[in-house]
């Protein structure tokens, strides 16, 4: 997020906004991440420009580009991309996750999205976004069409006889020859297999299509809730779906956003977060939080309550922000300047302002109490947010032993758990 998660990140001393198009500045982000033992680091992209640039720092790296420039000056943290399969085809993000995995030696993840909003749609010759159930139909074959890419190589097929002159063994390169509602992809991919067969799959919506993707799908989701007991009850909700697809539960990763502002002491992490929040741009604030909520609300009054807001249902953009929103400013009654700050360090993702030993409490909570399998670290600032979080929160997760004091393996598999897939298309004597 550049200048950090937090809308009013680029204004503080401790950032550096004129780096937004920095290739050393993101070098420098993922080299704190490795020595952190992260397992990733993960960059959040949308095909339109982000909310209004005239009050913070949008416009930034195509993130598949960026994290090949990372790939080279690191070696173990893993690197996850946001890729639309709404506005893409599947032959070309096939490629381009192989190349990837390649190029880092099988560190890449997909974060699987389609796209929630109708400024990406205008980009691409539409003037209404598809319809949100439509979206993930294509989702789906976008997903299997790429996997059957990634399989229409086998890892023997590169011989490399030089005797015979022979390279690859053509019969296990193959065409994958498929024709959908969506799709019409013969193959083969033109990238070999990849290191890690396929890309770790990722996803982040927690609307019902959105969870029903996930279970069917995905080996870690990204997820925004509030509350430990919120938390617990998409965990159970989301893992209970697995095996209506024939999966086990450790087979997803259940990854929930938190936005940590640190302080040595918890006065100070109060103070830095009311920094923060006097150093929002309210009218940046309320755009935002009218794209959230699908309802303009330029000139209601700050100190105002929300006005009535459409049913879920009829919401086409991201459902699951939506509910999230609305049921917070309810529930906690809040006016839209307040909602507006709370909103400001993680987009309805959890805000938690405290010590480094009240932050680990806080992840081990979670954790221990099955409402996450890890965490996405959203730094409030960067590139202090980070360092912070790795300097003196990492070490404590560490002494307690809930966290690596090294990487174990090589891939992002190996950091997550989880196996290689079988090649689906292999033929087997």
């Amino acid at each position: 997020m550049n200048a950090g998660h937090h809308d009013a990140a680029w204004r503080h001393p401790r950032t550096s906004p004129e780096r937004a198009t920095d290739l050393r500045y993101f070098q420098e982000l993922a080299r704190t991440a490795e020595r952190g033992k992260l397992d990733s680091v993960f960059l959040a992209d949308g095909l339109a420009l982000w909310g209004n640039a005239r009050h913070n720092v949008l416009g930034g790296f195509e993130p598949l580009t960026l994290l090949s420039a990372l790939a080279a000056v690191t070696e173990h943290v893993g690197l996850i991309a946001t890729v639309s399969t709404t506005f893409n085809e599947p032959f070309h993000t096939a490629r381009k996750f192989a190349s990837l995995d390649h190029l880092s030696g099988g560190r890449a993840g997909w974060n699987i999205v389609t796209s929630g909003s109708v400024d990406e749609a205008r980009n691409f010759g539409q003037d209404e976004h598809l319809e949100h159930r439509l979206r993930y139909d294509r989702a789906r074959e976008f997903v299997d069409v790429a996997t059957k890419l990634w399989d229409s190589w086998e890892d023997e097929a590169p011989v490399i006889d030089r005797e015979r002159g022979v390279y690859a063994d053509t019969d296990k390169v193959r065409a994958i020859d498929h024709e959908g509602e969506y799709f019409r992809v013969r193959g083969p991919l033109n990238v070999q297999r990849s290191p890690q067969g396929y890309p770790l799959l990722v996803q982040a919506g927690s609307s019902e299509d959105g969870k029903e993707f996930a279970a069917q799908h995905a080996e870690a989701v990204f997820t925004a809730q509030q509350t430990l007991a919120d938390g617990q009850t998409f965990y159970k909700d989301l893992k209970s779906r697995l095996a209506g697809h024939g999966r086990a539960p450790q087979e997803l990763k259940i990854l929930p956003g938190i936005c940590p502002v640190i302080g040595s002491t918890e006065a100070e992490a109060r103070a830095l977060e009311e920094e923060l929040t006097a150093l929002q741009v309210p009218e940046y604030g309320l755009h935002q939080l009218s794209k959230m909520l699908d309802v303009d609300l330029s000139g209601l009054p700050l100190d105002g309550t929300l006005p009535d807001l459409p049913e879920e249902r009829d919401i086409n953009g991201n459902k699951s922000r939506f509910t999230l929103v609305a049921e917070m400013a309810r529930r906690d009654g809040l006016n839209l300047r307040q909602l507006i700050a709370r909103l400001g360090g993680g987009r309805g993702h959890r805000v938690f302002a405290g010590t480094p030993e009240q932050i680990a409490d806080q992840l081990e909570e979670w954790f221990t109490e099955g409402a996450a399998d890890g965490f996405n670290i959203m730094p409030p600032h960067l590139p202090g947010g980070l360092e912070d979080f790795v300097d003196h929160v990492v070490p404590i997760l560490q002494r307690r032993g809930l966290f690596r004091t090294e990487y174990t393996g090589r891939t992002l598999r190996d950091h997550y758990g989880l196996p290689r897939p079988a090649n689906r298309l292999a033929v087997h004597a």
